[in-house]
């Protein structure tokens, strides 16, 4: 069973390695283990987390908000009576549409723009042309300049791939005002960096001979990527724009809360007015919503680039791009209005220059030091509980499986569908019904929610490892608990550590959105500064996550380094 694109996806994000490559060979290094300096991370790890939760219960004050338990209760049981009047599910529908669209319009922006930058921000677009001719000092200029030319062009990525789509959204919110250009836009930039990333990198893992083959003979660069390298990149190229589009939903959802429209935006309104029922009938929509896209994403990765699957997928996008543009009806002359420019230019003019918080440097510090716990805190729970629940999750191999056992994987699978269905802030608003504001409701909202993505990336895992390996055991005799640690472990363990990983990233760019809500860290304090139009504190606290994206992702990388 080949991996499907989300797997492959974070093996590109988390690993390092490119959709392009195979990922049915083994690996280098077959068996997991924990080298020396894997044992020093674990033990960095283990105390790091033991510091960060007794550092925030051993804060002056009380953490539990004993007020909201009873409320808590009555929240989820208002659960058995969803609000299903005519009205509000007309709105809702209305809702559903608005969110779609902008997922639909923003991941096709994304996608487009994606696809010239990343081909313009490649290796191979900068490589050298034809077979050099001329002095040899010549070439070694001309191979100085391009190299300098393809860090310029990856380094100007690098803002608007680390500043979440929600931040933009409020930058934008500021300018067009409650527009749907807004969380189409706010979407489109970084995910457009992103793609544009991840694009190149499938561009440069694709097969070079060709391409270099073309460039020998005289081919121009454009005609050899089209000719040599798109036919071998296109089905991992289509394959991470669904999964985009995926990820796009789930942001739209976020970008309404903030103010963009669509279910986010009513989701606000139900929690504020606590008209818990209609919460609920919001919720469900949430998860019905994810379970269609999960399908539709599953059965064209399933589909294997057949003809008549892709023909009909691109065609089914096309009309609803079409529906996305009547539905929204966006107006495109707003954007390049004199007004328009008026306000951008008083928008940079006061996010420049960057300014600290009130408080200076101690408050910053403080801050972005309670962001790193907190997203280090959500990381770890999400992808322990994801562990536990993946084995269980996975779909079973065989006719012997016993009746029990497909039920629990059945109720595994809708407990991942539910928990990633909600985007963190409404995980933070139930997690404030239960604690006061702070880091701890921000870590666990963070950690309800990748739990459901990484539980769902460690289940793919367990259904396509090798099964011989625990059957062999088995046929000779081992018991099944040494055959699960013998057998089914080791080419786990590996995978399971690097989506982890990659789901720390994300984490970290993931705490402005829980603290926007009153959840602590960098988030919260992004969102106090927008209220008192500090402009400029907002630009410092913008660069202090960037800054702190690129230390996760530092460590990260070493920690890959050590266990590879």
């Amino acid at each position: 069973m080949s991996p499907s694109g989300l797997t492959v996806l974070t093996r590109l994000e988390g690993s390092g390695r490119h959709p392009g490559q195979r990922f049915d060979r083994p690996a280098r290094r077959p068996r997991w283990r924990l080298p020396g300096g894997g044992r020093m991370w674990m033990a960095a790890w283990v105390l790091v987390l033991i510091w960060s939760v007794g550092s925030w219960l051993a804060e002056d004050g009380p953490v539990v908000n004993t007020r909201g338990w009873p409320m808590f209760a009555e929240f989820f049981a208002a659960a058995l009576t969803p609000d299903l009047s005519p009205d509000f599910l007309a709105r809702i529908g209305e809702a559903t549409l608005t969110t779609l669209s902008i997922a639909i319009l923003g991941t096709l922006l994304a996608v487009a723009g994606g696809l010239v930058v990343g081909v313009l921000i490649s290796e191979t677009w900068w490589a050298a042309g034809s077979r050099p001719r001329g002095r040899p000092s010549s070439h070694r200029a001309g191979r100085t300049a391009r190299r300098a030319g393809w860090l310029v062009t990856r380094l100007g990525l690098a803002l608007p791939r680390g500043i979440h789509e929600a931040v933009w959204a409020l930058l934008l919110l500021s300018v067009l005002g409650r527009d749907p250009l807004v969380g189409v836009l706010a979407i489109a930039i970084p995910f457009g960096a992103i793609t544009a990333k991840v694009y190149a990198e499938i561009i440069d893992e694709s097969a070079r001979g060709p391409f270099e083959a073309l460039r020998a003979s005289g081919a121009r660069r454009g005609t050899a990527l089209l000719y040599a390298v798109a036919p071998i990149a296109l089905p991992d190229l289509a394959s991470y724009a669904f999964y985009r589009f995926e990820c796009a939903v789930r942001s739209a959802v976020i970008l309404g809360m903030v103010g963009a429209g669509g279910l986010g935006f009513e989701l606000i309104l139900s929690f504020s007015g606590s008209r818990h029922g209609e919460v609920w009938t919001l919720i469900f929509t949430l998860v019905l919503l994810g379970a269609v896209v999960d399908r539709w994403g599953s059965g064209l990765r399933r589909a294997g680039g057949r003809r008549w699957r892709t023909g009909g997928t691109v065609l089914v996008t096309a009309v609803l791009a079409i529906a996305a543009l009547v539905h929204l009806g966006p107006d495109l002359s707003r954007v390049f209005s004199a007004r328009t420019a008026g306000l951008l230019a008083g928008l940079v003019d006061g996010l420049l220059p960057p300014a600290l918080p009130d408080g200076g440097w101690p408050r910053l510090l403080e801050d972005a030091l309670e962001t790193l716990q907190m997203s280090l805190v959500a990381g770890s729970i999400a992808g322990l509980a994801a562990v536990g629940v993946a084995f269980v999750a996975a779909r079973s191999r065989g006719a012997d499986v016993s009746h029990a056992r497909r039920l629990a994987g059945v109720a595994a699978r809708w407990l991942l569908l539910f928990t990633r269905s909600l985007p963190p802030p409404v995980w933070a608003l139930l997690a404030l019904f239960l604690f006061l504001p702070g880091p701890l409701p921000g870590a666990l909202a963070l950690a309800a929610y990748n739990f459901g993505i990484l539980g769902r990336l460690c289940a793919e895992v367990v259904e396509n490892l090798d099964r011989r390996p625990h059957d062999h055991l088995i046929a000779a005799g081992a018991p099944p608990l040494s055959a699960f640690a013998y057998g089914i472990v080791p080419p786990a363990g590996g995978r399971f550590l690097s989506y982890g990983l990659y789901r720390w990233e994300v984490a970290m760019r993931e705490t402005v959105v829980v603290g926007v809500v009153g959840a602590g860290g960098l988030g919260r304090l992004l969102e106090d500064q927008r209220v008192g139009f500090d402009y400029g504190g907002m630009t410092g606290t913008i660069l202090a996550l960037v800054v702190l994206s690129a230390l996760v992702d530092l460590i990260s990388s070493a920690v890959r380094r050590t266990l590879r």
